[in-house]
Formats: structure tokens, C-alpha cells, sequence
């Protein structure tokens, strides 16, 4: 019960929800970049919403199926095909034993995210399934997906009365996830050194780009420098994802899910927690602008976002074991 990586990736990981409590001891939460997708792709195929996940970038990985199971993706559009056919985002699939799944160019995105049903047959590290690369523990053996590692399947799946002799079967029901990520403004709030800066408004009324250095650690961004009153680097103190931090040289860097857990350089503002997954799914060279919102009314968002994908996965639940129960399989 497994699935073979034929070719790696450039950075294929297993990722969840995070690993929170120990940034006090230097050790960041982690977790997927883009938690919408996660909770999106483990709903699709009856998992909770913390169980693990393939994070992938593009060029991704191709994985033979060694079992059949229930798989679903979602986030970044890498069209991924098995046997020359394009699999959709955001619907479950039954995909068969020897089955072929690899990605044939970008679309959209820069993260897909791929679940199987029952989740990957891995210890947690410190209470989660996410490698910690810089720690090499967590996820698989704790580092990135290398030619001919198995990944062990917790539930083997024999649909070979329903697929008809095909390699997938793509099932009847879908989430819509794209209304819950912006397309346009990321929202703010005002960090701790907001007011330092010499005009705060220019934050807010001018374009800034993601540049080529984009990763899980930050997300360095290029535009207008900026100036604040405040020379140098401040008495480090804790840092959080989203956090933005104004370097020294007037530009801008957005801490992401491997950010260290102490920093030195002005913070500036905070990406709010529900446009996160937004900017995960950024490419180099993609616009950036923000808007300010109070922190009431991110704490709203990040709310409303969570409740949603609360009732899409309980609708998912449901869907599933009725198909499965229908066929016998549950």
C-alpha cells in the first residue's frame, strides 16, 4: 500500500495544518503554505482536515500507484493527467493500482496540494506530520521526495469493479474554493512599527511585485523603498507568518511558513491569516498591493473563511460515504 515516486520534484513535501506550542524553543509552526487547499483536498477524500498532505512546486513529482485509493487536488493548476487525461482541481478520484500521475505544465498557482484517502502512513514529529526541513524530522523521514521513496498508504482501495478497466474514475461532486482567494489586494493589518513609518499611505497606494526569492521561509518583494524614522534593526523579539518586516534598504519581506521565530527589522504590518493562502499561491513577478483592515474584522475573516470550509467538508463527508456505502466500499 503505497505510492512510488518515479521522478522527483523540485520541492515535494508532506505538509499539514502546522506544528504549534514550541516557537518559544526556535521551532516555527510550518505547516502547508496554502491551508485552504489542505483542508480542501483532505475534505474531498473524508480525511480531517489536520491530516497530512503532498505540498508540491512545479516541476512536480511523478508518483506510480502501487495501491488504488481516493486522491484529490487542489490549490495550484499543474494539470495533472494519468493515461493522457487531465484530472480536475477540487473533485475526488478513484485512481487504480499501477496507475501514472505526473504534471505537465503550470497554470495557475505556484502550490498544488494532492490527499489520498486515510492519509499517509507516517509518525507525527512534535505533534504534526510536517517536515521541518532546517530540523530534517517530521513528514517523510524528514526531507524533500527523492527518486523511488514509497509512500505508505494507511487504507488500501479496490475499485476495480468501478473503473471499468481505467486507470481513475473522477466522482460526481466538487468544492469551490476560488471565491476564498484574492485576486487582487492582499489585506493588512498595522504591525507594531506601522506609525514609524515616514508615510504609512505609501504602503497602501502603490504596486509592489513578488520577486525571484519566494519561498516557504519569505516572500521577498521589490517597489517604491521605503522609509521609516527608525534606523537599523530593533531588539529582536517574536515573529509570525504574515509578518512584514521592512528590511534596511527601504524593501519589504513577507515571512512565510518556515520563517525564523525571532527578527530584528521594523514590522511594518501583518498579512491577515485568510489572504495567506493567497499570497502562497504567488508567482515571481506577480503584482502585490495591500489594503489595511482592523484586526477585528481580520479576525472576522479568517473566522468566516474556517466556517466555510467547515460546512464544504462536512458536505464532502457526507457525499463520499453515501457513494462508498452505495458500492459497498465504506
Amino acid at each position: 500500500m503505497s505510492i512510488r515516486v518515479l521522478q522527483p520534484g523540485l520541492m515535494d513535501t508532506i505538509q499539514d495544518l502546522g506544528r504549534y506550542g514550541s516557537q518559544h524553543l526556535g521551532i516555527n509552526p510550518g505547516g502547508a503554505m496554502d491551508r485552504i487547499a489542505v483542508r480542501a483536498v483532505n475534505a474531498l477524500v473524508g480525511n480531517k482536515p489536520e491530516e497530512g498532505v503532498l505540498e508540491m512546486h512545479f516541476p512536480a513529482s511523478s508518483f506510480l500507484f502501487e495501491s488504488g485509493t481516493v486522491i484529490a487536488l487542489s490549490g495550484g493548476d499543474f494539470t495533472a493527467m494519468i493515461d493522457g487525461r487531465v484530472l480536475p482541481l477540487n473533485k475526488p478520484v478513484l485512481v487504480a493500482a499501477q496507475a501514472l500521475l505526473y504534471f505537465k505544465g503550470p497554470v495557475s498557482g505556484a502550490r498544488c496540494y494532492m490527499a489520498v484517502r486515510g492519509g499517509f502512513d507516517i509518525q507525527p514529529w512534535m505533534g504534526s506530520y510536517s517536515t521541518h526541513l532546517k530540523a530534517a524530522a517530521g513528514g517523510f523521514q524528514g526531507r524533500a521526495l527523492q527518486k523511488n521513496d514509497q509512500l505508505p498508504l494507511r487504507q488500501r482501495a479496490n475499485f476495480t469493479k468501478l473503473l471499468d478497466h481505467k486507470d481513475f474514475k473522477i466522482l460526481p461532486w466538487m468544492i469551490y474554493t476560488q471565491n476564498m482567494y484574492t485576486t487582487t489586494n492582499l489585506r493588512i493589518t498595522a504591525g507594531s512599527e506601522f506609525t514609524s513609518l515616514s508615510d504609512p499611505e505609501q504602503l497602501l497606494t502603490h504596486d509592489f511585485s513578488c520577486t525571484k526569492h519566494c519561498d516557504r521561509m519569505g516572500y521577498r518583494l521589490e517597489g517604491l523603498a521605503l522609509k521609516h524614522y527608525r534606523a537599523g534593526e530593533l531588539l529582536s523579539s517574536g515573529v509570525t507568518r504574515g509578518a512584514i518586516q521592512l528590511m534596511p534598504d527601504g524593501q519589504m519581506i513577507i515571512l512565510t511558513a518556515d520563517h525564523q521565530t525571532t527578527g530584528g527589522y521594523p514590522r511594518i504590518a501583518h498579512v491577515i491569516a485568510a489572504d495567506l493562502p493567497s499570497l502562497a499561491q504567488h508567482r515571481p513577478m506577480q503584482a502585490v498591493r495591500f489594503t489595511l483592515v482592523s484586526v477585528n474584522d481580520a479576525v472576522q475573516l479568517h473566522h468566516d473563511q474556517l466556517q466555510r470550509l467547515q460546512l464544504l467538508g462536512n458536505a464532502c463527508t457526507l457525499q463520499l460515504e453515501k457513494w462508498l456505502q452505495a458500492y459497498a466500499l465504506y
